[in-house]
């Protein structure tokens, strides 16, 4: 080819485009992102409303269906979720994947803004925060002390800390967990109220009047002027307790006199343990756009400065850090990087054994590989585990343009020709066969481009990697190695010894293995029928693998940490739930290879859910053990759900950041009542029980929450002139606490919140000792004006779009696979589903099914747009199918690989069988390639498809041992991330090993049935364009 000429005559000119490659890739390099995956996450904004002691119906009617009304038709918006749950409103907005996280939160804050008159008085105001409500941070700290109270760290983390994390890249909001944030606590006795005749009103009032500072302006003079201020607001307990609320008989009544005031935690409902000490959290929530792994490294440069500040006797320790995973797993593919580098380079030393040849092919890694980070800065990519992983199939791919330009060359030097009459030649002659192989490598991952969702951004930025680094490597390949080729082969050839003159002939196995391969093609071409029958078989083979293989998004991978999960029946106190967290504890830490714990008891947002615990177990270092992380959490199942009390289970980690605590199997039902979708959870749970293909199967609908319900006598109330709204006060205060006004300590506002003793509402008979105020000013006990009566209610309220829903979760049975267990699932819950109550996705489940719909078209689409673009090369509709005869022996290869080994089909083995497309192609190429320049010069169609094939059989082998050896690290993989290293590994290797064994004889005996079904045409064989550069040579010549 021409710029093969041109660099052969200029070879200054071809190293310096191919350094400058190198040079650009390096500062690329330095510039591009660090992550675990593509950015894949869907941009998420929450709205949370706080509307305190509302329950539930009342927080879905009064907030939640206003918001959404308000919500629903934001831009780009992909899925509208809500709960409604006792005094909280949580609505979770997800955005397709094109939206800018900032546009779409600050739409969102337009829209509620606009409607918040609408809302009730009495909440606090909607907070929009630019991350999923659900999700667990992805870091937590934690104070540690035995000199300091929970109430002195927590305030310590407020001032010290919490700033100093907030603002760092990639943080949305840093939660203090299980804080005792300070409050003055006005703990009022009914009794002693209702003998002075007063009523917590007549207290609300005396605090909002009495603790207040105002501003009061200045004095001015003629020279000076003073600001007056008013000392009014109160800061000591001893103040409060001093606060005269009324006189009787003369006499005042102070605070004391009613009750006592204390410094207290403004909420004690919730507990954080470290390695079962009390701590303080700190939990790193960050944005649902953000870097897990910058953000975790911006907090971890911050640890020193923040430990600098603790007083004596406290400590800040990492509790729980999930990005510990994500460095390891970009260390191992790294690791395997640079073996695949070295394990390429050395089977190529081993067929040319010469340090000069060896250099030609080696330099198109560098260059390849460099060069291909320009090309990701330029498209927004970055550098993950699945660029990464595509790197490592890369290295195998970009030696091999130029280790069939070397052979070529030095096929002709061998045969008397000079090196630089070699390399014009040989670069003339393989110029189409590489050009060929190059496009059809790449042309696998357009359509990739076109996936939508998590697949398809997954799959873009591994097609840009691998895509980039094979056209790079054909450039490369063109250029670079002929000149290489011209300067340093005849060098090594000239002065090599006799015995070794030709490095790759004078292997004896090489020779031994041509001339069998030779005998063996002339049989099959005799004996076609033979071959037919396994391309045939290699095809049902595929189809029904395809088919009939147990598939899942992504393989459970070795995280190094788990998340075991507690239960409790509806209505259980905190301190119930606790006693079972510990049990679970004393579990966890009898595991040998645990390395840390943290838990926390009572989820959630305030006001917390005190029924649910949790434990993050962190493991050994991945070389400190010998079981994986699976193994450890099927071994120490059977133990947590021996617990009594509770439902115990544990849970690894999902893939690809998906929630980790939401197991990976979720169906949502919508219907037209929570009644009705309440029966349908009951006869779906009654049918799986003794399911083995799903385990742990729970629902997020509870209509079953313990409660009193407060019935008033509206006609003796409104008789003795008693406001509803006085009863409902009175309740707030005494049973769930109120804040009355706020007090200044150490420069920071905090409440003052009047309530009772937790040992004065301990049963239902206490309400009765309350009393209110008639229009006589007389007191009134409660229990004259109202009955109380048992009932249940709903622990919280659901919608999906808009509609009321539930949404059934269940694991993965311990024999079976995400998509056994989703169909078993589903069909259980088409049995009971009742007319206009529908079946949607979502989480690992929603993803799993769009990905695998998509996958099926997407692999057809790539079959055919190599098929034209080899039609289009070869200027034939034929001859497209001679290559593409090697695809079904690939997938066969690979799929019963996939079998025997107990694999699934999933993101990264069909990763593998993408690629393995493209790769099984370039061998067929060199072959039909070349035979057609044979039939031009006269040969007869066998003659020249079997001389082809012998004379490509040894690049075929030096490229596919390359290709296999650089995929080995992964097939080999161990530690974090292995699972997805091996399916690829495992997919590439033994779909190459058999298609190259049957492509040896499949492509060469249907080449022979079209070119006698159908005479060759000159215009067939090479096009018009090409028969300048590529000249028809002697047979002599190869």
């Amino acid at each position: 080819m021409r710029l093969s000429a041109l660099s052969i005559e200029r070879p200054v000119l071809a190293a310096v485009a191919t350094l400058l490659l190198m040079l650009f890739g390096l500062l690329s390099y330095s510039r591009l992102p660090v992550r675990e995956y593509p950015d894949t996450t869907f941009p998420i904004v929450s709205v949370m409303t706080v509307y305190p002691s509302a329950d539930a119906q009342l927080v879905e009617t009064d907030i939640t269906s206003v918001l959404e009304d308000a919500l629903s038709g934001v831009e780009g918006l992909r899925t509208l979720r809500s709960t409604s749950r006792e005094g909280l409103s949580t609505i979770g907005l997800e955005f397709s994947l094109t939206r800018n996280l900032d546009a779409a939160a600050n739409d969102v804050r337009d829209r509620v803004t606009r409607v918040q008159y609408l809302l009730p008085q009495g909440i606090e105001a909607p907070l929009v925060m630019k991350e999923d409500s659900d999700s667990d941070g992805i870091m937590w700290l934690a104070l540690i002390s035995d000199r300091h109270t929970e109430l002195e760290m927590t305030d310590f983390a407020e001032r010290q800390l919490k700033d100093r994390l907030a603002p760092l890249p990639g943080v949305s909001s840093v939660m203090l967990d299980g804080g005792r944030r300070y409050a003055m606590r006005i703990w009022l006795d009914p009794d002693r109220l209702a003998s002075r005749l007063l009523t917590v009103q007549d207290v609300e009032d005396a605090l909002r009047t009495q603790n207040v500072s105002m501003p009061t302006g200045r004095i001015e003079s003629t020279q000076r002027e003073f600001s007056v201020r008013m000392g009014g607001g109160l800061e000591k307990a001893a103040q409060f307790n001093q606060l005269i609320l009324a006189y009787r008989d003369g006499y005042p009544v102070r605070l004391q006199d009613v009750g006592a005031a204390e410094i207290g935690p403004e909420d004690d409902r919730k507990l954080v343990r470290v390695n079962g000490k009390p701590a303080i959290g700190l939990g790193i929530m960050k944005q649902s756009k953000a870097n897990t792994l910058e953000a975790a490294r911006a907090v971890k440069r911050t640890i020193p400065a923040m430990e600098a500040l603790l007083p004596e006797g406290m400590q800040l320790v990492t509790a729980f850090d999930s990005s510990i995973y994500i460095e390891r797993s970009l260390h191992e593919v790294y690791e395997a990087v640079g073996l695949s580098v070295l394990l390429v380079v050395l089977v190529v030393f081993l067929f040319l054994r010469s340090a000069r040849a060896t250099l030609i092919p080696a330099v198109a890694i560098p260059g390849s590989i460099l060069g291909t980070f320009v090309i990701m800065q330029m498209t927004g990519s970055s550098i993950n585990t699945i660029t990464l992983l595509g790197f490592v199939l890369a290295i195998g791919l970009v030696v091999d343009d130029a280790i069939v330009v070397v052979e070529n060359v030095y096929r002709r030097i061998e045969r008397g020709l000079s090196p630089t009459q070699a390399a014009i030649e040989g670069s003339r002659e393989i110029g189409f066969a590489v050009i060929s192989t190059t496009l059809t490598l790449a042309a696998v991952f357009f359509p990739i481009i076109f996936l939508p969702g998590i697949v398809g951004r997954l799959f873009a930025e591994l097609g840009i990697a691998v895509a980039g680094s094979v056209l790079l490597s054909g450039f490369i390949a063109l250029t670079l190695t002929p000149a290489m080729c011209a300067r340093l082969l005849g060098k090594t050839v000239g002065t090599a010894s006799a015995a070794r003159a030709s490095a790759l002939d004078a292997s004896a196995w090489l020779h031994w293995l041509t001339h069998r391969y030779r005998l063996a093609l002339e049989i099959a071409l005799d004996r076609p029928s033979a071959i037919f029958s396994g391309a045939v078989l290699s095809l049902i083979v595929s189809a029904a693998l395809m088919l009939g293989l147990p598939s899942e998004l992504a393989p459970l991978e070795d995280t190094g940490w788990f998340a075991v999960h507690v239960s409790a029946p509806e209505g259980s106190t905190l301190d119930y739930t606790d006693r079972y967290a510990r049990d679970t504890e004393e579990t966890t830490a009898r595991i040998p290879e645990m390395d840390s714990y943290y838990t926390v008891v009572a989820r959630g947002w305030r006001p917390t859910l005190v029924n649910r615990a949790v434990t993050w177990v962190t493991l050994k270092d991945w070389s400190d053990r010998n079981r994986v992380q699976q193994e450890i959490v099927d071994d120490v199942q059977p133990a947590l759900s021996a617990i009594p009390g509770a439902t115990v289970f544990a849970l690894n980690p999902p893939p690809f950041n998906q929630e980790d605590s939401k197991t990976p199997v979720q169906l949502v039902i919508r219907g037209p009542s929570y009644e009705v979708l309440d029966k349908i959870v009951t006869q779906i749970r009654h049918d799986l029980t003794g399911n083995q293909e799903v385990v742990n199967v729970e629902s997020d609908l509870d209509l079953n929450k313990p409660e009193l319900r407060v019935e008033i006598n509206r006609d003796k109330a409104a008789d003795l002139g008693i406001p509803i709204e006085t009863i409902g006060r009175t309740l707030e205060v005494f049973l769930g606490g109120r804040k009355a006004s706020m007090f200044m300590r150490e420069g920071k506002e905090y409440p003052v919140i009047m309530q009772t003793r937790p040992h004065q509402r301990g049963t239902r008979s206490d309400i009765d000792r309350l009393h209110v105020r008639g229009t006589q000013g007389d007191l009134i006990p409660l229990s004259n004006l109202v009955t109380l009566r048992e009932t249940v209610a709903p622990k919280q309220l659901n919608h999906y779009e808009k509609l009321r829903a539930v949404t059934i979760s269940a694991g993965v049975g311990a024999d079976s696979t995400l998509s056994r267990s989703i169909e078993s699932l589903e069909q259980t819950i088409r049995k009971h589903l009742p007319p206009g109550a529908t079946i949607s996705y979502a989480g690992e489940t929603k993803e799993f099914k769009e990905s695998s719909g998509n996958l099926h078209l997407t692999f057809l689409l790539a079959l055919l747009v190599v098929y034209l673009i080899l039609a289009a090369q070869f200027e034939s509709f034929r001859h497209p199918i001679t290559v593409l005869v090697s695809v079904p022996p690939a997938l066969a290869g690979a799929l019963l690989a996939l079998l025997l080994f107990r694999g699934t089909l999933n993101i990264y083995s069909e990763i593998g069988l993408m690629i393995l497309i493209g790769l099984v192609t370039k061998n067929a190429i060199l072959i039909v390639e070349f035979a057609n320049q044979l039939c031009l010069e006269g040969k007869t169609p066998r003659a020249a498809i079997v001389e082809a094939a012998v004379l490509r059989l040894r690049p075929i082998v030096m490229t596919t041992l390359s290709t296999i050896l650089a995929a080995l690290p992964l097939a080999l993989a161990t530690g974090a991330g292995a699972a997805g290293r091996w399916h690829i590994g495992l997919v590439v290797i033994n779909g190459l090993v058999l298609s190259t064994l049957l492509t040896l004889f499949l492509v060469p005996v249907v080449y022979l049935l079209f070119a006698r079904t159908a005479p060759m045409r000159e215009s067939e064989a090479v096009p018009a364009q090409f028969t300048k550069v590529l000249p028809r040579h002697s047979t002599s010549e190869g």
